[in-house]
């Protein structure tokens, strides 16, 4: 008898109840954090302490409580600053005792549009996180924005670094494509946009190592190979939900052999994504060219229970507003995204993505 099912069952249950006790207590370690945060921002702000007084703290916390991590002094000063920037979330029902003791926050404040307000992502990422997103971003929504993207993709600590570096919240939802206009449930064009970015950084590409003196060189068989070769970490960038069919991918009609770059299925979606390779600017003729790849797709490919194929083009360089204006005479579902090698990242963006060993390393342990 087999019991895969079973199995199936009773693994997701256990998961998803670790994760549901995990969650439990990180909320309450963030309430914790915050309030001790509000403590030490009511006393250091107000001038009651002195200079010294939260290094003083640290040592005597860890002379009374030996062995207790997470309360040095640097970190007591990381909660005083996660307080102060999330102020607005608590109900302060009793400010006038916030120099004297410490309670635990209340999290439903009566400000406008507080419902709205991801609590469940909030604290579903740890402190580390929270203070990565508060260290690194400053505006307001698009904190909110990695909050959300770390809690549903369970970014690691570096994978959310990555994810700011590559500056994620300004790519969302731009890339230039035809989805409102091509996809008869306005759902799944909504879903489609907020799928692809308009910029991919392939930093896993090493124009050096591929022994190419200049990007011009480059052709798309080379992009291609260098894909498959790290398409954990191409999937990674692509974002979560594919799965690669495969390369080159054999289309067979009216005797005309026709082979896509990159093919790909997400789940989210239900549907194939045919991804073809540019090595230069973008080009009207290669819509004409995907779009036959589409039709061919959806003829004698999809399922009868997915939705229409979707098609990318990936090029080195457009105009988007160009792309924008062309696009849409188009019947068949497509967009337009530029990616860039490690040749063309500039230093900074290089130094706050993760080093490809340490990237390996998560992903092997992340399928395990």
């Amino acid at each position: 008898m087999r019991y895969e099912e079973a199995v199936t069952a009773i693994k997701t249950a256990i998961l998803q109840s670790q994760y549901d006790a995990a969650k439990s207590v990180n909320e309450k370690q963030l309430m914790l954090y915050f309030s001790i945060g509000k403590y030490i921002s009511a006393n250091s702000r107000g001038g009651f302490w002195g200079s010294g007084a939260i290094d003083a703290i640290s040592e005597q916390l860890d002379k009374e409580l030996p062995g207790l991590r997470g309360f040095s002094a640097r970190s007591l000063r990381y909660m005083r600053t996660f307080y102060e920037e999330w102020a607005y979330l608590e109900n302060d029902h009793n400010s006038e005792s916030a120099g004297a003791k410490i309670e635990l926050a209340i999290w439903h404040p009566p400000v406008p549009n507080y419902d709205a307000f991801p609590f469940d992502d909030f604290f579903a990422i740890g402190f580390s996180h929270h203070r990565t997103i508060l260290s690194m971003v400053k505006d307001p929504q698009e904190r909110i924005f990695y909050i959300r993207r770390c809690a549903d993709q369970r970014y690691s600590r570096e994978a959310l670094k990555a994810a700011i570096a590559r500056d994620e919240f300004h790519h969302q939802a731009t890339l230039p494509n035809n989805f409102l206009t091509t996809f008869s449930a306005a759902e799944q064009a909504f879903r489609a946009v907020h799928t692809f970015k308009d910029e991919y950084l392939l930093d896993f590409i090493n124009v050096e190592e591929l022994g190419v003196r200049d990007n011009q060189e480059l052709d798309e068989r080379v992009v291609e190979n260098a894909i498959v070769h790290h398409i954990k970490q191409f999937i990674m960038t692509f974002g979560k939900d594919f799965t690669f069919v495969r390369n080159q991918y054999h289309l067979q009609a009216f005797g005309e052999d026709q082979y896509i770059d990159l093919l790909f299925f997400n789940r989210a979606l239900n549907c194939l994504v045919a991804v073809e390779l540019k090595t230069g600017k973008f080009k009207t003729a290669y819509l004409g060219q995907l779009s036959a790849y589409l039709s061919i797709l959806d003829e004698y490919e999809k399922k009868p229970h997915e939705n229409p194929s979707i098609g990318i083009i990936l090029c080195k360089d457009m105009n988007k507003a160009f792309v924008d204006f062309v696009i849409r005479d188009y019947s068949k579902p497509m967009g337009v995204a530029t990616y860039k090698t490690s040749k063309d990242m500039s230093d900074e963006l290089k130094r706050a993505l993760p080093d490809i060993d340490d990237l390996k390393k998560l992903l092997d342990s992340t399928n395990e």
